[in-house]
């Protein structure tokens, strides 16, 4: 997985996703339970992928796009390495299309990795 998360262009630790969600540390720990927001463990810390977090809120595509893939079979770790991963047929990573707004599309080939 450290090959794809590379591609994160910057990492929030807990506090800094906290003050910039405007909630308290234990809010943004349960949203990372959820899967509302996922973090990578580097080094004892937990980062959050800046990009999980647009106008001040969880991604909120993202949410469902987990819960397909670990429907699909998928670890969490797993999940991430796929979000982060280049995609021939997106001619980007999965993350940046949800980033752009393309749920549909990434939800589809999620459900296909299922099958």
């Amino acid at each position: 997985m450290n090959n794809v998360i590379a591609n994160v262009s910057k990492w929030l630790t807990v506090p800094e996703a906290a003050e910039l969600l405007g909630v308290p540390l234990g809010r943004v720990r349960r949203l990372i339970e959820d899967h509302h927001l996922f973090s990578v463990k580097r080094d004892g810390v937990q980062y959050l992928p800046s990009e999980t977090i647009v106008g001040n809120e969880p991604l909120p595509s993202l949410h469902g796009t987990i819960v397909v893939l670990l429907d699909a079979g998928f670890t969490l770790d797993s999940a991430i390495e796929w979000l982060y991963t280049p995609n021939e047929v997106l001619n980007s990573t999965p993350m940046a299309a949800l980033v752009a707004g393309k749920k549909s599309e990434i939800r589809r080939l999620a459900q296909a990795l299922a099958l």
